[in-house]
C-alpha cells in the first residue's frame, strides 16, 4: 500500500505559479497511475490531470490545458503538478491519488489511494 502526501500549496495572485508535489512512501509511485484532483468549497471533487506509470502519457481537463503540467521524478518517488497562469477559479484543495489498474481515468472513484490535500488560493 502506498501513502501519499501533497505539499506546495499556498496563496498567489492571478497569473502566478505554484508547483504541487505528491510524495509517496510505502511503495514505488511508478507502480501506479497518478492523478490530481481538486475540490472547491461547495463543489464536487473534479479531475485535473493524470499520468501513466512511465510519465510518458498525460491527460488534462480542458480548463487547465496549456497552463498545468503533470510530471514524475522517479528518483524522488514524487509526482508534480506545475500550475502556471493561475486564475481565481483554480482556488481549491488539491489532492493527488494513485490507482492500481491500467488506463486513463477521470473518475475519482477509480483511484485507490489519496493524500490529505493541499490548499491553493488564487486572488484577483
Amino acid at each position: 500500500q502506498v501513502q501519499l502526501v501533497e505539499s506546495g500549496g499556498g496563496s498567489v495572485q492571478t497569473g502566478g505559479s505554484l508547483r504541487l508535489s505528491c510524495s509517496a512512501s510505502g511503495r514505488t509511485l511508478s507502480s501506479y497511475y497518478v492523478g490530481w484532483f481538486r475540490q472547491a468549497p461547495g463543489k464536487e471533487r473534479e479531475f485535473v490531470a493524470t499520468t501513466t506509470r512511465s510519465g510518458g502519457g498525460t491527460y488534462y481537463t480542458n480548463s487547465v490545458k496549456g497552463r498545468f503540467t503533470i510530471s514524475r521524478d522517479t528518483t524522488k518517488n514524487t509526482v508534480y503538478l506545475q500550475m502556471n497562469i493561475l486564475k481565481p477559479e483554480d482556488t481549491a484543495v488539491y489532492y493527488c491519488a494513485a490507482r492500481n489498474g491500467d488506463g486513463i481515468y477521470m473518475r475519482s472513484d477509480s483511484y485507490d489511494y489519496w493524500g490529505q490535500g493541499t490548499q491553493v488560493t488564487v486572488s484577483s
